[in-house]
């Protein structure tokens, strides 16, 4: 069987370290980049050094607060480098985990992804997206962002999905053939539910009761709770659902 070198932006982070687990475990070398290995998407150091010999960027890199101005300035830097040095390297291709409905925002985090495939689309090297739904850890982060007994959390509709099964659909992506024209592809869990419900699972367990609102204050609440971040007909539905999910966790 023939292997593909890749390179992992954001290696260390919430998903990146499934998607080193799945190429490990498909038998593919793969170099981790971020900032604990000495390597800085942002200022481009060991930048050049870590894509020697690398086949496909696998660029899961991502910023830590949701607000738009400074997450928008990262990912358009992180998507110029990656294009810059990934060319001088000879790398083949890059493919980037977004999220399901950022073609549609107009505000905060969401509308920055936007602008992150907007800057790598324009690159020089072919990129595929995969966009995602929100992730299972996002709804411990929604707890943890309100310490106490009683949490708020909108009751916006979403498709929560697992890490594992972002990872290995990008994973998949990354090494499919060449199907241009194609739509760009989405991967949400198989269950529909309000985060404020997730939420409610998780709260039961940390002794947190959870209340579920409107989503005020929130970028694109009035789009979301229209469903415009659920995914589409022809999204691909994996993993297990939050409860399942919930289940396996310490």
């Amino acid at each position: 069987m023939s292997t593909t070198k890749f390179a992992v932006a954001g290696a260390t982070g919430r998903l990146g370290r499934h998607v080193v687990d799945v190429l490990a475990e498909r038998g593919h070398p793969a170099v981790p980049m971020s900032r604990a290995t000495g390597v800085d998407v942002i200022t481009g150091e060991g930048l050049a050094d870590a894509l020697t010999g690398v086949d496909v960027i696998i660029d899961v890199a991502s910023w830590h607060s949701s607000e738009q101005d400074a997450a928008t300035e990262f990912f358009r830097t992180s998507a110029r480098n990656l294009h810059e040095y990934g060319q001088q390297a000879g790398v083949a291709r890059i493919a980037v985990a977004s999220i399901i409905g950022a073609d549609r925002a107009t505000a905060g985090f969401l509308a920055a992804k936007k602008v992150h495939e907007d800057v790598l689309l324009s690159g020089p090297l072919p990129v595929r997206i995969l966009r995602a739904a929100q992730f299972h850890e996002f709804v411990g982060q929604l707890l943890d962002w309100q310490p106490g007994d009683v949490a708020y959390v909108p009751a916006l509709p979403s498709q929560l999905v697992a890490c594992r099964a972002v990872a290995e659909e990008l994973v998949d992506l990354a090494l499919g053939a060449d199907a241009p024209g194609t739509p760009i592809p989405e991967i949400a869990g198989p269950r529909r539910e309000t985060l404020a419900e997730a939420a409610a699972l998780l709260g039961a367990r940390r002794g947190v009761k959870v209340v579920g609102v409107d989503g005020s204050g929130i970028p694109d609440a009035e789009l979301a709770a229209d469903g415009a971040f659920l995914p589409g007909p022809h999204a691909r539905l994996a993993g297990p659902t939050f409860q399942e999910w919930l289940d396996t966790q310490p």
